[in-house]
């Protein structure tokens, strides 16, 4: 089995953080959607601003809202303002990653979708 990249959303703008929550990083449903990724799903946070790198999993937020909010620990080290990757992740026998496409996501600001590949 080869763990391969399955989805990245690109150039997300965190609007906001929740320090006493329990987890998580919330993310508009629409760009969810278009990702590839589910509610509940693990997925990897990249920050562009600090290399802050952590693994978390995806809340679905308002749709169309934009929101990308970090949630509980992470809020101590990804911060409103910052921008950020958000990757999730599939396994797969030898073959079948070798086929694999994976959806990269580009956002505008304010979190809106540029392109999809």
């Amino acid at each position: 089995m080869r763990t391969m990249l399955k989805s990245k959303l690109k150039n997300l703008k965190v609007t906001q953080t929740e320090l006493f929550y329990e987890g998580s990083i919330t993310i508009d449903e629409a760009l969810l959607e278009v990702a590839d990724i589910l509610p509940g799903e693990k997925v990897e946070v990249l920050d562009v601003n600090n290399g802050v790198r952590i693994e978390t999993y995806a809340i679905k937020g308002e749709r169309d809202s934009g929101i990308v909010c970090m949630n509980g620990p992470s809020a101590r080290l990804i911060y409103k303002g910052d921008t950020i990757m958000v990757l999730s992740y599939v396994q797969l026998e030898d073959e079948q990653a070798r086929l694999l496409k994976p959806v990269i996501v580009d956002i505008d600001e304010p979190n809106r979708l540029k392109n999809r590949k």
